[in-house]
C-alpha cells in the first residue's frame, strides 16, 4: 500500500471508537509531531525494543502474533523481528501518515505496516500487543485501554513516568512536554497502577527502566549520577523523585 502525504485518519469508528478526536489538530496526524521530531524517535527503538523482550524472557512467552499500536517509523517491531521466533510474525497500526510512510521501508514478508487507527478496525485477535510509550498521547486514554483489553492475551506496556518530584518543581516542564511531544497526559508508579486496574487490566510484572540517553552538560550528569545511586538504593522512589524512567508493564 502506497501512502501519500494527504491521506489522514478520519474519526470513523467501525469496530470500535476514535482513539483521534480531531485529525485537524492532532499532531501526529496533521504533520506538526514530525515538524518537531523529524526521526520520530527511531534512535531510541533498540531500547524499547529491549524493555519489551526483557519481559518476555522474565515470564517464557514465546509469542508467535505481535502487534505494535501506535508503531511510528516501525523500528521497534524491527528490532523485535530480529530478536524473536523467526516464525513469529508481526504487524504495526498508526495513525500517522509521516510515520507509516517511513515504516513502509522496514516491511518484510513477516512484517507489516497499516496507516489505520487501531481501535476502529477490526482485526485478528493477537497473541501480544505492544504499546510503547503511546497511553500518554491518546486524549481518552481510558476508553482506549478498554476497546484494547480484549485484542491479545497479553500485552507490553512503556510508560513514561514524567510525573516526579523534580519535574513538578522544574518550571514548564510538564507543559513543554505537551507541546514538544504531545504527552496529553503525566504518569506515575501508582497512577499507571490504577488506569489499569480501573480499564481492567491484570498488572501481571512492571519494572523500572532509566533512561538510555546520557545528559551532555554537568549539572545534568550530576543529576543523573544521583539518581542512578538512588535507584540501586531504591528504584520506586529513584522514579519518584527524579526525570529519567520508564515503566514496563506485562498485563492480560
Amino acid at each position: 500500500m502506497q501512502i501519500t502525504a494527504d491521506q489522514t485518519i478520519q474519526p470513523q469508528p467501525q469496530g470500535g471508537f476514535a482513539s483521534v478526536g480531531d485529525p485537524e489538530t492532532d499532531a501526529h496526524v496533521n504533520g506538526e509531531y514530525l515538524r518537531k521530531n523529524p526521526t520520530w524517535h527511531v534512535e531510541h527503538s533498540p531500547w524499547k525494543a529491549g524493555n519489551v523482550l526483557r519481559l518476555l524472557d522474565r515470564h517464557n512467552l514465546n509469542p508467535g502474533t505481535v502487534c505494535d499500536v501506535g508503531c511510528g517509523v516501525g523500528e521497534v517491531l524491527r528490532q523485535l523481528q530480529l530478536k524473536m521466533n523467526p516464525d513469529c510474525r508481526f504487524w504495526g497500526y498508526d495513525v500517522a501518515s509521516d510515520a507509516i510512510r517511513m515504516a513502509k521501508a522496514r516491511e518484510n514478508e513477516r512484517l507489516q505496516f497499516e496507516l489505520a487507527d487501531f481501535t476502529a478496525i477490526e482485526t485478528k485477535r493477537f497473541d501480544l500487543l505492544v504499546m510503547t510509550e503511546v497511553v500518554d498521547h491518546v486524549e481518552d486514554c481510558f476508553r482506549f485501554l478498554r476497546s484494547l483489553r480484549d485484542r491479545a492475551e497479553w500485552k507490553a506496556f512503556s510508560f513514561s513516568l514524567d510525573f516526579s518530584t523534580e519535574s513538578s518543581l522544574r518550571p514548564g516542564a510538564l507543559l513543554g512536554w505537551r507541546e514538544t511531544i504531545s504527552h496529553l497526559h503525566q504518569f506515575n508508579q501508582p497512577i499507571v497502577m490504577d488506569l489499569l486496574r480501573r480499564t481492567g487490566y491484570e498488572v501481571v510484572d512492571y519494572y523500572y527502566a532509566p533512561w538510555h540517553c546520557q545528559p551532555s552538560h554537568l549539572a545534568a550528569r550530576l543529576k543523573r549520577g544521583l539518581s542512578n545511586l538512588l535507584f540501586k538504593i531504591n528504584p520506586d522512589l529513584a522514579a519518584r523523585v527524579f526525570i529519567g524512567y520508564n515503566l514496563i508493564v506485562l498485563a492480560r
